[in-house]
């Protein structure tokens, strides 16, 4: 059974991952797209379609097979464990503001340029490295 989580686990977190590195790049464009053009009205879908349908349940599975494998496996004991729950919170923590960040766009609010969003997208790849790190090497 617990592999079965795990491997459903490992699919949400692909899943989550590719929606939170593919979302800012989206907006990398979006933001240079004149508002209430054509290529803007389409980013908007893409957008949100994206984190409705497919960030968000990733997410979500990621989050409920993660914290029953803590429990069933590790007791939620281990400091590698305490430190990558940390690194999740700020991960989920990023993806709730590209929430914001969509919710805006939607509204047509250009709240910061493309370069801003090339920066953004590079913050859940260190969070990942530090999870992985900390999940396969497990130094504390």
């Amino acid at each position: 059974m617990d592999l079965w989580l795990k491997a459903l686990h490992v699919l949400a977190i692909i899943s989550w991952m590719a929606g939170l590195l593919y979302l800012p790049r989206l907006m990398v464009y979006h933001s240079e797209a004149p508002s209430h053009s054509d290529a803007s009205e389409r980013f908007k879908v893409m957008e949100r379609k994206l984190y409705r349908f497919i960030m968000r349940p990733a997410m979500a599975v990621a989050w409920v097979t993660g914290l029953w494998l803590a429990w069933s496996s590790f007791g939620f004991r281990g400091g590698w464990l305490h430190g990558k729950l940390l690194l999740v919170v700020l991960m989920t923590g990023h993806h709730h503001m590209q929430g914001a960040w969509v919710a805006a766009f939607a509204r047509d609010e250009r709240r910061h340029g493309s370069r801003f969003y090339r920066i953004q997208n590079e913050v859940p790849t260190l969070l990942m490295v530090g999870i992985v790190v900390l999940v396969i090497v497990k130094p504390f």
